[in-house]
């Protein structure tokens, strides 16, 4: 039996990067995807973000993996678009138990000087979250089957990681370790009803989100950011894979981690023990 045959997952963020590998990942070990992603681009963000054809090709990796899926076109930022998405999923599969609020941005750079971009990164990655919490959460408890959550931060979220002190980076900076503070108060509420929170916390990892020729470009025309030690790995990898981050995810959600929660689970190369 697959380790998690019969349950369903909901993850935002899920048309490529980090979100689409989860997707893939949870739907190889047996689970249902429900799954949301923004499809637009947010104009302090300097990349080019996902778009309705990569939520498409999720869907079709998904199936291809032997998976079932439902997604929605939705902002983290607005809770109702949250709800619109969970109600689609629970409309196909009836519920969810295990639920990866892994949506993010990286406004770090170029239109990241702007003010606005602090709001988009904390809008998206810190109330997004609460934002998902919320909604997916009271079903879950009033379920009494227990869950999982997983929270996406980053090595960021565990130390003074950053490129300045931009609006987007502060932003980003302060996103990432206040889900911490989430993770840690939702864990501790809802351990009485078997509900595990934990959050995960990658370096660098090769999604389009930092391997992209808005930021090669950035890196190339500032050595002392690639040279500098503060952004290596101890261990000998510049970037880490996806699936990487995956299975450790996969992990956290099945029986096997039933009694792990109030975690920050680095999967970050050895970053965070320097």
């Amino acid at each position: 039996m697959k380790r998690l045959e019969g349950k369903v997952a909901f993850i935002t963020g899920v048309a490529r990067g980090q979100g689409r590998s989860h997707a893939v990942r949870l739907a190889e070990e047996g689970a249902a995807i429900v799954g949301m992603d923004i499809c637009a681009q947010i104009p302090s963000v300097f990349y080019p973000m996902a778009t309705e054809d990569d939520l498409a090709e999720t869907t079709r990796l998904v199936e291809k993996a032997g998976g079932r899926i439902v997604t929605t076109i939705g902002d983290v930022r607005d809770r109702a678009d949250v709800q619109r998405a969970y109600d689609a999923g629970v409309q196909e599969f009836g519920f969810v138990d295990i639920i990866v609020a892994n949506a993010g941005i990286m406004p770090v750079i170029d239109q990241g000087s702007q003010p606005q971009a602090w709001h988009d990164a904390v809008d998206t990655m810190l109330t997004g979250v609460w934002h998902t919490l919320e909604v997916a959460v009271p079903p879950m408890v009033e379920r009494g089957d227990g869950g999982s959550i997983t929270i996406t931060s980053s090595a960021a979220g565990l130390t003074s990681m950053g490129l300045n002190t931009f609006p987007g980076q502060a932003g980003y900076s302060a996103a990432k370790h206040g889900v911490v503070g989430l993770m840690r108060l939702y864990s501790k509420q809802l351990a009485k009803h078997s509900i595990r929170v934990n959050t995960i916390h990658p370096t660098g990892v090769n999604t389009p989100m930092v391997a992209n020729a808005e930021y090669g470009a950035f890196v190339n025309s500032h050595p002392e950011v690639a040279n500098d030690e503060a952004y290596k790995n101890p261990m000998p990898v510049e970037l880490i894979e996806a699936i990487d981050v995956s299975n450790a995810l996969a992990f956290l959600a099945s029986d096997e981690a039933r009694y792990i929660t109030g975690v920050t689970l680095p999967v970050d190369a050895g970053y965070n023990n320097r």
